[in-house]
C-alpha cells in the first residue's frame, strides 16, 4: 500500500512561489540600503535556501518511482515548514523596523 499523500506537487508550487518572494524581499532590502544595520537580510537568505531545497526535494519526489520518493516527499515538507517559520521571522522583524 502506497502511504504516499501526494503533497509534492503543492510544496513544488508554494515552495516555487515563496522562493520568488523572498528574492523580492532580499533585492529591496539591498536597494533600500537597508542591510546594514538587520538580521533580515540573512534570515531571508536561509529561507531562499530552505525554499530552494524544499522545490527541489519535492521535484525529486515526483520523479522517483521507487520508495525512496516518500521520504523525499516528508522531508521536503518538514524543509518547507521551517522556511514557512524563517519568513515568519522576517516578516515580523521587517514589520517592527517599518514601526520603529
Amino acid at each position: 500500500m502506497d502511504d504516499r499523500k501526494d503533497n509534492s506537487p503543492h510544496i513544488l508550487n508554494t515552495s516555487s512561489t515563496l522562493l520568488g518572494l523572498c528574492f523580492i524581499v532580499l533585492t529591496s532590502l539591498k536597494v533600500t540600503n537597508r542591510t546594514e544595520a538587520t538580521i533580515i537580510d540573512e534570515l531571508t537568505a536561509v529561507a531562499i535556501l530552505m525554499f530552494m531545497t524544499s522545490s527541489f526535494l519535492s521535484f525529486q519526489s515526483m520523479r522517483s518511482q521507487k520508495t525512496p520518493s516518500v521520504l523525499y516527499e516528508k522531508i521536503a515538507d518538514f524543509i518547507f515548514l521551517a522556511g514557512l517559520f524563517f519568513l515568519f521571522v522576517t516578516t515580523v522583524l521587517i514589520i517592527f523596523n517599518i514601526i520603529k
